[in-house]
C-alpha cells in the first residue's frame, strides 16, 4: 500500500483522478486482507463481490484512458 502511494505522487496532475480511482480498487481489497489476516475475521461473499467490483471498476477506468490516449 505504501508503495503504491508514493507511486501516486508520482503521476501526472493530468492523470491523477484515473490513478486515485485505481488506488480506492486497491485499497478496498487490501483492507478486506486486512481484516482477514490482522483481525481474524474471513470476509463475506459480499465483501468479496464488492471488492471484485472496485478492481475491475478501476481496470475499466485505466484501461479506457490508456486506449484514448492514442500513440
Amino acid at each position: 500500500m505504501i508503495a503504491f502511494a508514493v507511486a501516486l505522487t508520482r503521476v501526472e496532475s493530468a492523470f491523477a483522478g484515473r490513478a486515485y480511482a485505481a488506488y480506492g480498487g486497491i485499497y478496498i481489497a487490501a483492507s478486506l486482507v486486512w481484516l482477514w489476516l490482522a483481525e481474524g475475521q474471513r470476509p463475506k461473499s459480499t465483501d468479496l463481490i464488492g471488492a471484485g467490483m472496485a478492481i475491475v471498476g478501476a481496470l475499466i477506468v485505466i484501461g479506457f484512458a490508456a486506449r484514448n490516449q492514442g500513440p
